[in-house]
């Protein structure tokens, strides 16, 4: 019974550990072997562009963790490159971050902030003997690296003596040297297997100022050097980045050990989050930002976090996707249309339903009267009953799409057309007895009668009908400007022209500004999401949207191919 047991609590412990992710049950070890007495991560972007659906990933493991061990999470900007950071990349980060939900609290912190403690540290790398200034051309650096079966070459000023090192840094803190013209590298090992370690560069001359310092320093870090002293600086114990840091974490390793940090933080590497036939590269998006072809970082057919919330994803749909995605050492892409399907997952029974009409086409009940005008009780959502019910206007001329109605329909088409019957959505039976065309062709009317005795609701049992279609009141629909998003790429052809540039998909943005949308939208604000009968999910533009002028975007249709694995 004892050996039962026992196999048993083991049973437990190992299902226990299977179903933790790879960093978890290394945090778990960390804490188990006294390595740390904490958990403190971070989030560390580069402000030098808006966050995309990768980033979100490392926001909400970094930030999950640090709540999962009641650790400590640091929001802090890896801001050590003026060349290419801006103060709205940061305004953007940090509001993209907070929505996602990773509450930093007081915890924000800017690697600018530690300048002077990073110069100290290369000041003591000097004395050591462990860096060095080097005046060799960024061509002459490269060519000295050697390849990955060749090794370096040891730069001719490698051997400077301490002082000579010491007084030339500060020389190029103090302005006296050209951008490039010298910099300070790391002395590690010329012929190491690894070409990071290969006496690499931490410390360049850049005469620029900076977003946070302004005009103090013309030297600037580089990220490998900068990264781990941050970290170690903050306290930071487990510093989670993306698989193609692996290569750097040897030389991350060398800068604490070789600064002396006690406690130093361990790196750990995950497999970055890749989504099909979207861009997320920063400078794609900033020529199409630039050659206007979007409207901006936020422009709703990118995967820029801003760009998903304005499209109308919820914070919710995106960690239910990182959650289904998993996190692993193994470099995969997941389909859009598993971002798609977690948003409707989201939606589908929170918010409210409402009738739009896309493509309108007038229907006039010949046999309504005409002044009458009715008010029906409409469920917001079936699968919601606590959003209540909305009070729907009927009346003589109405609008349906025009997709609801054929001339001559192929069989199994159960809408409207000549002689057919069909139900309005909430409303009454029926049936078309004529139509108008234009003198293109094109229906411009269409005439009905309807049956009194077949209000929904009434109990009529008297015969039923094939097909319902949904309408909008003529007399008080709201006329409302509507936006269809696809992929910017072009899903056929593939992402890339074979020249390197973007095989842009020339439908990306269908704009309809002749729809009609129920008039029960007058407390509608920016960033309201409904599902529109039979179309798909929508959202009021945060951006454009106005009481004057509704726009909605097409937040995602109400069909999918996608199909969640089976676990």
């Amino acid at each position: 019974m004892e050996e039962n047991k026992k196999n048993g609590n083991e049973n437990i412990a190992s299902e226990k550990t299977e179903s933790r992710n790879f960093i978890e049950q290394i945090i778990d070890k960390d804490l188990e072997e006294g390595r740390f007495d904490h958990v403190q991560t971070r989030f560390p972007p580069e402000p030098n562009g808006y966050l995309h659906i990768g980033h979100a990933k490392s926001i909400l493991l970094n930030y999950g963790l640090a709540k999962e061990y009641n650790g400590k999470f640091n929001m802090r900007f890896d801001d050590t490159n003026p060349t290419k950071e801006k103060e709205e990349f940061v305004d953007s980060i940090l509001r993209d971050t907070k929505w996602l939900g990773a509450d930093w609290e007081d915890r924000l912190f800017f690697a600018s902030n530690y300048f002077e403690q990073m110069y100290e540290a290369a000041v003591k790398l000097i004395k050591k003997g462990k860096a060095y200034v080097c005046d060799l051309s960024p061509e002459q650096i490269r060519e000295y690296r050697g390849t990955l079966t060749e090794p370096g070459k040891e730069s001719p000023y490698r051997n400077r003596t301490v002082e000579e090192n010491l007084e030339l840094f500060e020389n190029m803190k103090n302005g006296v040297y050209k951008d490039g013209e010298k910099v300070l590298r790391a002395k590690i090992d010329m012929t190491s297997p690894n070409i990071n370690m290969r006496d690499p560069i931490i410390y360049r001359v850049a005469h620029m100022p900076h977003h946070n310092t302004g005009d103090k320093w013309c030297i600037y870090p580089m990220y490998d050097f900068a990264h781990p002293i941050e970290d170690a600086i903050e306290g930071v114990t487990h510093s989670i980045c993306t698989l193609e840091f692996e290569d750097h974490r040897p030389l991350y390793d060398w800068v604490v050990r070789e600064l002396e940090y006690p406690n130093p933080p361990r790196q750990i590497e995950f497999a970055k989050l890749y989504v099909t036939n979207v861009i997320t590269g920063k400078r794609y998006i900033k020529k199409l930002v630039e050659d206007g072809i979007v409207d901006g970082w936020d422009d709703p057919r990118l995967v820029s976090i801003a760009a998903l919330r304005r499209r109308g994803f919820t914070p919710e749909s995106i960690k239910m996707f990182v959650d289904l995605c998993g996190i692993s050492k193994s470099q995969s892409s997941v389909d859009y249309a598993m971002l798609e399907y977690c948003i409707r997952e989201d939606l589908k029974a929170k918010k409210p339903r409402i009738m739009a009409v896309l493509d309108p086409v007038k229907v006039i009940i010949d046999n309504y009267p005409e002044d009458q005008v009715e008010w029906f009780d409409v469920a917001n959502n079936v699968e919601c009953p606590e959003l209540g019910t909305r009070k729907v206007p009927f009346c003589k001329e109405i609008y349906i799409d025009r997709e609801d109605f054929m001339e001559e329909p192929p069989k199994k088409y159960f809408r409207l057309f000549p002689g057919n019957e069909v139900r309005l959505m909430n409303a009454y039976f029926v049936k078309c007895v004529d139509y108008k065309k234009d003198e293109t062709g094109k229906v411009t009317e269409i005439h009905c009668t309807y049956d009194p005795e077949t209000r929904s609701g009434s109990g009529f049992t008297g015969r039923k009908v094939k097909g319902t279609i949904h309408w909008v009141s003529a007399r008080h629909g709201v006329k409302a400007e509507i936006r269809l998003y696809e992929n910017i790429v072009d899903e056929e052809k593939g992402k890339m022209n074979e020249d390197g540039t973007l095989n842009l998909n020339p439908n990306s943005l269908t704009i309809l500004d002749n729809c009609y949308i129920e008039p029960n939208i007058a407390d509608v604000k920016p960033e309201d999401k409904f599902q529109f009968v039979r179309q798909g999910y929508f959202c009021a533009d945060m951006k454009n949207y106005s009481a004057k002028h509704p726009v909605f975007n097409r937040i995602v249709s109400l069909k999918s191919s996608f199909k969640l694995p089976k676990s």
